[in-house]
Parts: structure tokens; C-alpha cells; sequence
């Protein structure tokens, strides 16, 4: 009688119990869209008014995003702004799912890279000059029609460029007046101009990571609101 009675005991406990809290799914697997490939980077803040966050690489293995690593991100001295409304010069970093062109640096491109790698010289350029035929790409010797001051010399921040990835922001077709050379790379001294930035390893492993087969995509977002991650 005993054992009954302490077996009844049991199973009213194990009934009353709370359900064991389900994991939420990985993040990529509760966004509208990832690109289409196997690969993802996210770049997620807490709120617009943000300047730092977390940047995660997934990759798609049997049916499941897995993350292949992270590290803390810095984003605009402003924060963040929707990308398909956002305005040039205003120091936010436009949210929004990109692909990823190509890569380039100040330094060598690190082991195991595979994506397209341009090496910065001292007359490479990225005209961000609205008047200019060349608005928002890469140029060797600035154009007659891209003013210095509106184009920015990359060998000129040699720590921010050691290494970089050109995110598709604007770059298809530029809209005049939205944005021009947001990346993802190395960190400065502080918040970015707009670009999404990480620590130097981080950019190491990422580039190594990388690969251009499976189509890698770049999104970046809030946890929650308009601009939420998870809408892009």
C-alpha cells in the first residue's frame, strides 16, 4: 500500500510539472527570407537607436541552420535605419537582407579564402560622389567626375580594411542619395559610418568561412519593431 501510495504521489508530481521550456528555433530559421543559399551571416541590434550587437555566421546542414560562429558587432554611430529608406551622410547602417559581392583588404586575403579578393593599392577608391558614373564601386584612380571628398580612400584606414566584405547595399542599382560603401569589416576606434564592423579574427574566420558556391547573404536588423531581423 505503501508503494502505491508514494507511486500516486509520484505521477501527481510529474502531472503538475511545468512543461520543459521548448528552444527557440535558430534565427534563421524564423526569417521572411535567407537568399536562397546555405550560407548566412546575421547582424542583429537590439533597437535602431543601437551601436553595437552580435554578428553570427550559420550554415545549412541536413535541413537545419547551425551557427558556425559569432562575435560582438558595432554598427553606425546613429544606430540603424531601414535600408530602402535610408538617406547618405546620416551614420546609420542600413537594415535589410544583401548579398555579398566580393571581398578586398589592406592585407593579404586569409587562409582558406575563396571569395573574389581585390587587394587595396594606393589609388584605389569607392566614389560615393552622387554625380559621378562610378557612384557607390570600387575605382583604381578616381575619376574626373568623382570629387576626393566625396569618395573615400581606402588605403587611408588600413586597420578598418585590412579585411572586408562589399555588402550588396544600394549596389545593383544605386539610388542616388540612399548610400555608398557599407561593408562589413574590421573594427575602428568606435561606432561606424554606417558599416557593420567586427573584431579583426572574427573577420579572419568569416573570410575563411566564406564561401561564394553556397551563396552567402548578409542580414541585418533589430530584435523586434519595423526594422526587426526577422522580417527580412
Amino acid at each position: 500500500m505503501r508503494t502505491l501510495l508514494a507511486l500516486g504521489v509520484l505521477v501527481t508530481a510529474l502531472a503538475q510539472a511545468p512543461a520543459p521550456a521548448l528552444s527557440p528555433a535558430p534565427l534563421p530559421a524564423r526569417m521572411a527570407d535567407t537568399g536562397g543559399g546555405s550560407q548566412l551571416i546575421t547582424a542583429e541590434a537590439a533597437d535602431t537607436g543601437a551601436t553595437s550587437g552580435t554578428v553570427t555566421w550559420w550554415d545549412r546542414r541536413g535541413g537545419r541552420w547551425v551557427r558556425a560562429g559569432s562575435a560582438a558587432a558595432r554598427f553606425g554611430a546613429n544606430g540603424l535605419a531601414e535600408g530602402a529608406t535610408r538617406r547618405q551622410g546620416t551614420n546609420t547602417t542600413p537594415t535589410g537582407l544583401y548579398r555579398l559581392p566580393y571581398a578586398f583588404g589592406t592585407a593579404p586575403a586569409p587562409a582558406g579564402t575563396a571569395y573574389r579578393y581585390a587587394r587595396v593599392t594606393d589609388r584605389s577608391w569607392w566614389c560615393q560622389d552622387n554625380d559621378a558614373r562610378a557612384y557607390n564601386r570600387w575605382v583604381e584612380g578616381l575619376p574626373g567626375d568623382c570629387r576626393a571628398g566625396e569618395a573615400e580612400h581606402l588605403a587611408s584606414y588600413p586597420r578598418q580594411y585590412a579585411y572586408a566584405l562589399v555588402i550588396g547595399f544600394n549596389y545593383d542599382r544605386p539610388v542616388r542619395g540612399r548610400g555608398a560603401g557599407i561593408f562589413l569589416h574590421v573594427n575602428g576606434r568606435g561606432a561606424t559610418a554606417g558599416c557593420v564592423s567586427v573584431p579583426a579574427e572574427a573577420m579572419r574566420r568569416i573570410l575563411a568561412w566564406a564561401d561564394p558556391v553556397r551563396r552567402p547573404h548578409i542580414a541585418v536588423g533589430t530584435r523586434g519593431g519595423p526594422t526587426a531581423i526577422t522580417r527580412y
